[in-house]
């Protein structure tokens, strides 16, 4: 295995990239959606695994058999606390499949909240696919650039990086539902079940923003059926091993969500520590 990512052709954005966070397994958040979707007993190649905060639950939960792909040392080494097999890889350098070919195909491969992340998640999902074995899937996890709270900071002429979040400044790509088809097609993938985290505006970082807007704006960006998305989680196959056309992101049923603004936030600022150096 390797101890230092290999042949890096970006910058090191690895020292911001220190993620640790507990979320409800059973709940409305993208971990619990990941677990569902990958199901028990897989073997499985996540990669941007940070400290293991859903490697941990694969194998404890799903019994699964989990390799992971990490930049972050501080991370590799707890994830490294419950999951054997470790690559330090950079994803930006195209190389990275070639690593951990040895460990043979996969019936999943994760990738929660990686790929906003990446200069050309496009070419890195295309490389995924060849990873997996005959019945296997991809499962992604992304941000939603187009959830109502966003426009809100639109429409005050602020896009504000932040430490976490939609706006995490270590984002470098967004995508709308549109832009997850287009993601999916350009690596050869059909989309075949999705789920939505939903939180609506309040119930966000950007709830100040939200609040400050006229209740006509408010009203009016509430028409948009998937303005409260806040994240996107997709379970893809190979076009030619779909079953049949793709899955219509925008036909997605919508959960509900029933916590407060006030509730949310605070766990979320608690829960969620990031940019060690």
């Amino acid at each position: 295995m390797n101890d230092q990512p290999q042949g890096s052709l970006a910058p090191d954005l690895s020292a911001f990239m220190n993620y640790e966070y507990e979320a409800d397994v059973d709940g409305n958040s993208a971990l619990a959606y990941v677990l569902e979707l990958t199901g028990s007993n897989k073997k499985i190649l996540e990669v941007g695994a940070g400290s293991g905060m859903i490697a941990r639950h694969l194998v404890k939960l799903k019994e699964c058999d989990v390799v992971g792909v990490e930049i972050n040392p501080a991370s590799i080494e707890k994830l490294r606390s419950y999951i054997d097999r470790v690559y330090a890889l950079d994803l930006n350098d195209p190389s990275w499949t070639g690593e951990v070919a040895c460990e043979g195909k996969f019936d999943s491969i994760i990738a929660a909240d990686v790929l906003e992340h990446l200069y050309d998640p496009w070419t890195v999902l295309k490389g995924m696919k060849p990873l997996l074995n005959d019945t296997g899937s991809v499962i992604l996890s992304l941000p939603h650039v187009a959830h109502s709270a966003v426009i809100a900071c639109l429409i005050e002429e602020d896009f504000e990086y932040r430490d976490w979040g939609l706006f995490d400044k270590t984002h470098i790509r967004f995508f709308g539902l549109h832009n997850i088809h287009v993601l999916h097609a350009n690596a050869g993938l059909a989309v075949v079940d999705a789920r939505f985290v939903v939180r609506r505006p309040e119930e966000t970082e950007f709830a100040d923003r939200w609040a400050r807007l006229p209740a006509r704006v408010r009203a009016a960006l509430s028409y948009n059926r998937h303005g409260n998305v806040y994240q996107v989680v997709t379970k893809a196959v190979p076009i030619e091993k779909a079953p049949g056309q793709p899955l219509d992101l925008f036909k997605v049923p919508l959960p509900t969500t029933g916590s407060t603004a006030a509730t949310t936030v605070q766990k979320a600022k608690l829960a969620l520590r990031l940019f060690k150096r």
